[in-house]
This record gives C-alpha cells, structure tokens and sequence, in this order.
C-alpha cells in the first residue's frame, strides 16, 4: 500500500521548472550601493535574496589583464525570514586569515599585501589589501562593516549589518586613485524599520550652535576636504611615428638649411653728404670699431654718352 501510494503521488506531480535560488538580474538604478560620480561605470546587477536579507553583486566596468571582474558586494543583514524558502545568509566575523584569502580568489596571480593604515570613510572605519600583476597592473581589495556601536544594541535597536566588498584592477590607475572609490561609494538601501538599522542613531548637534560667545566664522568649515579625488582620468596612449623603410630605398634625412658665414673684412658705409667729403671720396673702416675710419680718394669712371660712340666721338663736346 506505501508503494502505491508513492506511485500515486509521482503521477500526480506537475513537473514544472523551478529556480533552485532566488538570483536574479536588477537594473542599474535598484543597487544598493552606488560608486562615486566619475568611478567606473556598472555593467550589471545580479540580485540573491535571503531569509534574512538581501544580497547584491554590482559589477562594475573592467579594464584590466588580470582575470576576474571588478564588483562591489554588499550584503544586508536583517530580520530573519525576511525572505522564507530561500536560506539564511551565513555571518561570519572578520579575521585576518579569512579576509586575505577573500582578496586573492577575488585578484587570481596578484601578490597582495594589507595596509596597516588606519582608515576611515563616511560610513566608518574599512582597510584594504592591494598589489600589481606582472603586466603593471593595479589591484585593491577593500572591506568594510557597517554597524552600530555595542552601546545602542543595549537599547534593543539597531541590529541591522552590511558587509561592503571591492574589488578592482587597472591597468592605468594608481593605488590612490582606486582607493578613492573607497572613499566616495554610497549605500542607497537600508532595512525597514528602527530596531534594524545598521548606520545607528544620528550624531548629535555641535554644542556650539546657538550659545553666545561663540562666533563660527565663514572659513570654518565643518567637514576636512577629500584627501582623494573620485573616479580617475584614463592615460591617453602616446603617438608614437614610425618610418616606414623600402627595400633599398633609404630615408631621406631631414635637410637643414645652411647658415651663411658672417661677413669679414672692412665696412663700407654709404656716402654722407652733411661731411663736406666729394663725392669720390668713400670712408673704408676697418674690422674692428674702436679704430678711426681712414679717407681715401678714388677715381670714378666716366661713363660715355651715347652721342659720342661711332662718327660722333670726334665732336668737340666728345673729346673734352
């Protein structure tokens, strides 16, 4: 009879696909997490939903010889079964064995290396590992955790996490200017609700607002400036010109033009009316100016009229 009724239910049975999971792609605009204006562009959102909570691998344009794809992961950690039939999301605490194998399956073939700098962007404290491959290529690993201080969990609120994730590589950026998306991305989504909020309650107003005998003048600023940049400008090749050479031709060299030697020798100058000189008499000055200019007189040629070439020449005004 068991055997039977099995046999019975197997008919019965739709034999409808299904989805062993719950991943599916989102626009561009749904991410949970944004990188700064200027960083690289998103390509694509793959969405994973959890019995408690929601995570999202953002990929993000990718420029690079090292194998693998930049993204920006981030998971939501809330209220469990939120979304039921789809498995909880195992946590697991940072440590430092966990992460750096975390940085070289995301970065295959890189050496990487973890800064010991003390970090912190808007949302907190973040630390991150990075190298270069052996092509020249740039790589970081960023990681970052979201949530409250232990003193607001003692108020019964404020239970809500999310992991952040980066991974990228180029090959024409520097190490600064990628740590820069670590600095600039923003978290768009949240958990509902007060009791799971991850950021924690707000910081209090400056004491100072408001109470006499405390001027804030214009050039105080209350926020330090950006130490990096968001997104980074591309390297534009070099040109490089090539000759191009023919069998048995060869190159014609680039002609320069010949320099004339400068002038030696004495300088004539024109002849001045205003010094009483005749006509006849040229000044010559010699090569150096410091001597005195010598006058010689010479003897201009004549030139013959035409009246007096042939037969003509024995007239009397010809033969003065």
């Amino acid at each position: 009879m068991a055997v039977l009724a099995a046999f019975t239910a197997g008919c019965q049975s739709t034999g409808n696909v299904r989805h062993l999971n719950s991943s599916e792609t989102v626009p561009a605009e749904n991410a949970l997490a944004l990188p700064p204006p200027g960083g690289p562009s998103i390509v694509s959102v793959v969405e994973h939903k959890r019995g408690n909570g929601t995570e999202q691998i953002i990929s993000l344009y990718t420029s690079s010889s090292v194998p693998g794809q930049n993204f920006l992961k981030v998971q939501f950690f809330g209220a469990s079964g939120a979304n039921p039939g789809t498995g909880n999301a195992s946590y697991q605490m940072i440590s430092e064995s966990g992460i750096i194998r975390e940085a070289f399956a995301a970065v295959p073939g890189v050496q990487m290396t973890r800064s010991t700098t003390y970090l912190q962007n808007s949302y907190g404290p973040f630390a991150y590992a990075s190298g270069e491959s052996g092509l020249g290529d740039t790589c970081i690993y960023g990681w970052q955790q979201i949530r409250s201080s232990r003193s607001a969990h003692t108020q019964a609120r404020n239970f809500g996490m999310i992991q952040v994730r980066l991974r990228l590589c180029d090959r024409r950026a520097t190490e600064r200017q990628l740590l820069g998306i670590m600095y600039g991305y923003t978290i768009t989504g949240t958990l509902d609700g007060e009791i799971w909020n991850p950021f924690g309650d707000p910081p209090r107003v400056d004491t100072t607002l408001g109470r006499p005998g405390n001027p804030i003048y214009p050039d105080q600023g209350g926020y330090r400036n950006m130490p990096l940049a968001f997104g980074y400008e591309p390297i534009r090749p070099e040109i490089q010109s090539r000759v191009v050479r023919v069998r048995g031709v060869q190159p014609k060299a680039e002609e320069v033009p010949t320099q004339l030697p400068p002038p030696t020798g004495p300088r004539v100058p024109l002849p001045d009316a205003t010094s009483g000189l005749p006509v006849q008499g040229i000044s010559v000055l010699p090569a150096t100016d410091q001597a005195q200019p010598r006058t010689t007189t010479a003897t201009i040629p004549t030139v013959p009229s035409p009246d007096c070439i042939g037969d003509s020449a024995m007239t009397a005004a010809c033969q003065r």
